[in-house]
């Protein structure tokens, strides 16, 4: 597979731990945790027991990943086919500017984490309550 499709991924080339350098000095702990909602930016938070945390949790890595590009990078959200591969594989479009990060508040984590939970109620409405066991 041709390696030049990834290179206009903010992600290319680029180290976690940078990752995570630059997120933490641009918007703070306080910040991360709000959006994230991650453990490792709550609780005694620092570069280096979250670094650890995001090695040993995929899930956990590609979403700092995500929020990297689309919020510390401001890229356009990827299209479906891309949402669905973890961040360091998607494939970015030539010609798109990065822009400077976007400004974050703690007030807008706490809108967004509010639209979310309404967006989850109105899911669940509508197609009942989750059956963990797939049958009905």
């Amino acid at each position: 597979m041709d390696k030049d499709i990834y290179k206009n991924n903010p992600l290319h080339g680029t180290s976690l731990e940078t990752v995570l350098t630059e997120l933490v000095k641009h918007y703070g702990f306080e910040i991360l945790a709000a959006y994230m909602n991650l453990n490792c930016f709550k609780q005694n938070p620092s570069v280096a027991s979250s670094l650890k945390f995001l090695k040993k949790t995929p899930w956990a890595q590609e979403k700092v990943e995500a929020f990297y590009m689309y919020q510390y990078h401001s890229l356009p959200k990827a299209d479906d086919a891309n949402f669905e591969l973890p961040p360091r594989d998607r494939i970015v479009p030539s010609g798109l500017e990065q822009r400077p990060p976007k400004e974050l508040t703690l007030d807008d984590a706490e809108e967004l984490r509010i639209k979310k939970a309404q967006k989850t109620r109105e899911r669940t409405a509508r197609s009942g309550p989750a059956n963990p066991w797939g049958n009905r």
